[in-house]
């Protein structure tokens, strides 16, 4: 696998990312520092860069919504819950209990194609998770509590955290939660014949 994933795609062979792989009591640790800081209602640190558009239009801004909707009922968090915020945030905290979190950074001098090849690498990297039988869940969440992912595992200040990804075995008994997705017709358009 790790040869496979050292393959990854990447433009002009630059390989701009970092990537941390956290388990045992150093994941265990900064569950703990997000959790308190999620459940204490903590905004998080400064983003480095915007999570999504300041003016999410149509359609992106109802596929956001239907998904959100989607996810957090599965999860029995309820739209009108006060507590939402906080109970979503802490969820996200705990990595949904995964052992092993990676957290991927880019040096910070890269630029949109290299987060680009960042995409493709973690996208690689959970095509082949998925073949060893594990499940994986992207965390650009993680970038609310960026200073204490880096004081766990000691990002150099030149990188900037692009997201975690949760790694683990699907839970039993728990109901498989699949968001719906756009038609092909609204994302693909095919020219020729």
């Amino acid at each position: 696998m790790l040869k496979t994933v050292e393959s990854a795609p990447s433009s002009g062979n630059l390989q701009p990312w970092h990537v941390y792989v956290l388990t045992g009591e150093p994941l265990a640790e900064l569950k703990r520092r997000a959790t308190a800081r999620a459940l204490a209602g903590d905004p998080g640190d400064e983003r480095e860069y915007p999570m999504y558009p300041a003016k999410l239009t149509s359609p992106y801004v109802d596929r956001f919504s239907a998904a959100a909707a989607q996810r957090y009922k599965a999860l029995g968090i309820e739209r009108d819950d006060p507590d939402r915020p906080r109970k979503i945030a802490a969820l996200n905290s705990e990595a949904f209990q995964a052992p092993v979190v990676l957290f991927c950074y880019l040096d910070r001098t890269m630029g949109p194609g290299q987060w680009g090849d960042a995409g493709m690498y973690l996208q690689t990297v959970m095509l082949l998770l998925r073949a060893e039988g594990l499940h994986s869940c992207p965390q650009v969440m993680w970038t609310m509590y960026r200073k204490s992912v880096s004081q766990i595992v000691g990002a150099d200040e030149g990188l900037v955290l692009f997201c975690g990804v949760a790694v683990g075995y699907e839970k039993e008994g728990v109901p498989r939660l699949r968001t719906g997705r756009a038609d092909l017709t609204e994302t693909v358009t095919f020219i020729g014949a």
